[in-house]
This record gives C-alpha cells, sequence and structure tokens, in this order.
C-alpha cells in the first residue's frame, strides 16, 4: 500500500520491496544460476523459472484457452495466444505504423526499415533480417527438401511452395485479377499479368 521499496540493488540501485526478490535480481549482475533441469541440466536463475521449464519434459500444459481449448505451458504463451481471437496488435512500428500481436515480431520487422541482416550463412555470407529465413536459404547448401507433397511425392524446401504446388492439383486460382476477373495460382502470376496486360 505504500509502495515502499527499501532494499536496492548496489549494483544498478534497482529498489524492491522484499530481500528475497533483490537477491534474486542480484543474479542477473553475477550470471548465477543455482537451479539446474535434472533432464537436460539447463540452468535458472529462479526456481519458478526452472519450474516453468520442466512442463517442456512432463508435456504439461495447464493454460486452456477458453475459445479453441488449446493448451499452453505458461500464462503468457496463453495471453499471446488469445490475441488470435481478439485480433489484438498493441505493437505498433513508428515509422510505418504497421501493428503486431507481439514485441517478437515488431523487433523482427523494425528491420526493414533499419536494414539490419544480424544472420549469416556460414556458407556464403549471405544475411537475413530473420533467423527463420537463413534456415530455409541452408536448405540450398544441404539440398534439403522437407515437404513432400501426399499426390505427386515432388519435394521442396519451403511449406508455401508446397501450398502453392497443391493449387496444381486440386485446380485452385485464389487470385483474380479486378479488371478482368482471370485467376491465378499465385500472387506473383496475378501481379506479373497486370504489369503487362494492363
Amino acid at each position: 500500500h505504500t509502495n515502499e521499496k527499501p532494499y536496492e540493488c548496489d549494483v544498478c540501485e534497482k529498489r524492491f520491496r522484499q530481500r528475497g526478490t533483490l537477491q534474486g535480481h542480484m543474479r542477473i549482475h553475477t550470471k548465477e544460476k543455482p537451479y539446474e533441469c535434472d533432464v537436460c541440466e539447463m540452468k535458472f536463475r529462479h526456481s519458478c523459472a526452472l519450474k516453468t521449464h520442466m512442463r517442456i519434459h512432463t508435456n504439461e500444459k495447464p493454460y486452456e484457452c477458453d475459445v479453441c481449448e488449446k493448451r499452453f505451458t505458461t500464462a503468457g504463451n496463453l495471453q499471446n495466444h488469445m490475441r488470435i481471437h481478439t485480433n489484438e496488435k498493441p505493437y505498433k512500428c513508428d515509422v510505418c505504423e504497421k501493428r503486431f500481436r507481439h514485441a517478437t515480431h515488431l523487433q523482427s520487422h523494425m528491420r526493414i526499415h533499419t536494414k539490419e541482416k544480424p544472420y549469416e550463412c556460414d556458407v556464403c555470407q549471405k544475411s537475413f533480417t530473420q533467423a527463420g529465413n537463413l534456415k530455409t536459404h541452408m536448405r540450398i547448401h544441404t539440398n534439403e527438401m522437407p515437404y513432400e507433397c501426399d499426390v505427386c511425392e515432388k519435394s521442396f524446401r519451403q511449406y508455401v511452395t508446397l501450398q502453392n504446388h497443391m493449387r496444381i492439383h486440386a485446380n485452385e486460382k485464389p487470385y483474380e485479377c479486378d479488371v478482368c476477373e482471370m485467376k491465378f495460382r499465385e500472387s506473383g502470376q496475378m501481379k506479373k499479368h497486370m504489369r503487362t496486360q494492363h
């Protein structure tokens, strides 16, 4: 009620209400991680973090979505998931005002504006804004094609390429020209059509 915080960190001067909270905070500066997972030996600063981590091994998911009944290991993950149903996008880009559900998505997006590409290929030194793009790129060097068509068994490096390919079998053409109503399997085909025909 008084908002009194009598315990102060000697290093960064952050203040706390309880001595135990200060002791836990000090591990940020000392790099001490006294709580170790018996299964994978991963270490944590706090016992509660270890307890949450253990759910990975036990597959315990105590937090359930009221809408779709999907389950989560942490309350934070459930909270993030709920934004799919509410369409809440609390994180806004200051440059282009595009909005995002998660802070990490905004951070990745900002690299479009800053031109930062922190993920570099060890083989050809090509750089990428996102770790997932580097992972996909690496398949060029490894020749890995993990996505296989169930109909013709053709394989692809990217899931989106498989999705586009499946439209051949389904004869699906979801992209329609606004001018002449001609339909296309891929957005790129429609854009090319718009440039050359209209």
